[in-house]
């Protein structure tokens, strides 16, 4: 490894190894001993509006960040097509932006929200507040990458990815962001330790989404009640 010092190994190695495999392992220990645990613990019935403002601009646009993000790791190939155009690669840059706005306001909404109204901030713990604020500074760190730190969509094909599939591979090669910018290593850390709170937090319960409704079979409902005819 290229610019191995105690401190890249640790931040590089050490830490994402250490942050997924005890994220696996209390998920795991989490699910069998508190199968109920796993929800988001809606404070929708405590107060709706402001929720939805919040939320629906921040899921949606987190969503597709996250996608991006995803796509670009599990095909690079395709990924690297998509953005061979500059005129995609800009179209991508500009919705980058944009979606991370929208993220930024939406989170935004749901942490005033909770700050304003006395029931919902009666059972917010300090962990939803510690993820907030993580999950926040996250997509303003990448909402600066995206503003100042130009064609992220081509440089995290190219960087992020061979680092994070070095990863993975068992042969961490740290010289792919120890150059890097401290905004975009810290971008990468803060990604690592909101894995790291995830089954310690609400935020768990992103690993409960009901796929199997996906090709379950459609429920067929017969109606069980006499109908009323009408008199004559």
């Amino acid at each position: 490894m290229q610019n191995a010092t105690p401190l890249n190994v640790v931040l590089y190695v050490v830490f994402p190894y250490f942050a997924v495999g005890l994220a696996i392992v209390v998920t795991v220990m989490r699910y069998f001993n508190d199968r109920f645990s796993f929800s988001s613990l809606s404070s929708q019935f405590l107060e709706n509006r402001r929720l939805f403002w919040g939320s629906v601009p921040w899921h949606y646009a987190i969503t597709l960040i996250l996608g991006a993000h995803l796509a670009a790791a599990l095909f690079p190939s395709l990924w690297g097509d998509l953005i061979s155009s500059e005129a995609r690669l800009y179209v991508m840059e500009v919705t980058g932006i944009a979606l991370a706005v929208v993220a930024i306001l939406g989170l935004s909404l749901l942490i005033l929200r909770r700050l304003r109204d006395a029931r919902v901030r009666a059972v917010t713990t300090w962990m939803d507040w510690l993820l907030l604020a993580l999950l926040l500074l996250q997509v303003i760190l990448g909402f600066w990458i995206a503003l100042f730190y130009r064609w992220g969509s081509d440089w995290y094909l190219h960087i992020a990815v061979p680092w994070l599939y070095s990863l993975i591979t068992f042969n961490p090669q740290i010289q792919y962001v120890t150059a890097l910018p401290w905004v975009v290593q810290h971008h990468f850390l803060n990604a690592f330790l909101i894995v790291l709170l995830l089954p310690f937090s609400r935020l768990v319960h992103l690993l409960s989404f009901p796929f199997t409704y996906w090709w379950r079979p459609y429920q067929v409902i017969i109606w069980n009640r006499h109908q009323k005819t009408d008199k004559t």
